[in-house]
């Protein structure tokens, strides 16, 4: 069989057995499986610790530590967007998140650019107040 692969960036077709053609067609199968994983678990829900450790090389290249730490941050910051109001909470994650402005934001809301002001430094408060609980950390 003839295959085309792509060596040091030049193209050539390969005449192989068809032993050979099964393997690599195996095996582009599996890296685009584990691609599918890494845009599946990109902010860790279901993080899968076997494809993670047996292909070699970790989905997001970081340790467990890292993982751990990284979890532990994002579960944090979400708690304290629990305490906050639903309308604080929409304009922070707009602001942080979609990186729209305060002008934006008030625009889509129909209110003052004040008041998407105040309502992202109420949630920069709580954060930091949450933190300052934690100065070691």
């Amino acid at each position: 069989m003839e295959v085309t692969i792509n060596y040091g960036g030049q193209i050539m077709s390969v005449e192989v057995s068809i032993e050979v053609y099964e393997f690599l067609d195996r095996a582009d199968h599996k890296e685009e499986n584990l691609a599918h994983e890494k845009r599946r678990h990109w902010d860790g829900r279901e993080f899968d610790e076997y494809i993670a450790f047996t292909e070699g090389v970790g989905v997001f290249s970081e340790t467990p530590e890292d993982y751990l730490c990284r979890k532990e941050t994002l579960d944090e910051l979400l708690s304290v967007l629990d305490r906050c109001t639903e309308a604080q909470r929409r304009r922070f994650l707009l602001y942080a998140l979609d990186g729209m402005s305060y002008a934006e934001i008030a625009t889509l809301y129909g209110c003052s650019k004040v008041s998407i002001f105040e309502s992202i430094e109420a949630v920069r408060k709580k954060v930091k107040k949450y933190w300052a609980q934690y100065p070691n950390e």
